[in-house]
């Protein structure tokens, strides 16, 4: 049977914690009904569902995308401030290409709880710079980095970010985020990133953000 052209990059399972209402089950479940032949999971700030995923999915015979959506500090990952929640992380999403790529995200991922916790398990620019190696990454929701320029009307910093994102992971690793979901400042966010991408070559890629598995369950998650 012909394979779905679509594939989920951006999934937030049970393992978000407070977020995620998605069994991990039942997501391969879904993706096999919808003959998707790989599926991702980036849950927020963590990997402790990366192994019950990879051994699940290989029994439905779909391919794991191991990932996550990490917290980025807006400066260093050490310095705590007394600044809001709202303000002392962005998101951006990465995404597992090898075992080295594994081994830097589960690096990543430890140094925002051992290092950079405040609110959240942070990491900062330093870090994906030293740990980027085998990883792709993707510039998230409207909580990333450069939907947040972009909605406070602040062009060039975004594409100031968006540059030095893309110099980080290097050529061909980084992609910018589309989505469609109704919200209006989405509208916005997909134009200015499709701008972007047109003046620095930067390629995009649809995702959903997927925090539940059916239109049914959106009440419930909220």
């Amino acid at each position: 049977m012909k394979h779905a052209d679509f594939v989920h990059l951006h999934v937030h399972t049970q393992y978000s914690l407070l977020d995620g209402t998605i069994r991990i089950d039942d997501l391969l479940k879904k993706a096999k009904e919808h003959h998707m032949p790989a599926v991702a999971m980036t849950d927020h700030g963590n990997m402790f569902g990366a192994i019950d995923f990879y051994q699940h999915a290989y029994r439905y015979g779909i391919k794991p995308i191991i990932g996550s959506e990490i917290y980025v500090a807006p400066r260093s990952r050490l310095e705590k401030s007394s600044q809001g929640i709202g303000e002392t992380s962005r998101h951006l999403v990465v995404l597992v290409k090898n075992m080295e790529g594994y081994k830097n995200l589960l690096k990543l991922s430890s140094a925002g709880y051992l290092e950079g916790y405040y609110y959240r398990p942070r990491v900062d620019k330093e870090l994906l710079r030293r740990h980027h190696e085998g990883l792709i990454g993707m510039s998230a929701c409207l909580h990333g980095e450069i939907a947040d320029h972009i909605l406070k009307g602040n062009s060039e910093g975004a594409l100031k970010a968006a540059e030095e994102y893309r110099d980080i992971f290097g050529e061909g690793n980084f992609y910018l985020e589309i989505m469609e979901n109704s919200l209006p400042e989405q509208k916005i966010a997909n134009e200015g990133l499709m701008d972007i991408s047109r003046k620095l070559s930067i390629p995009l890629v649809a995702t959903n953000d997927c925090h539940y598995l059916n239109q049914a369950d959106a009440e419930a998650h909220e």
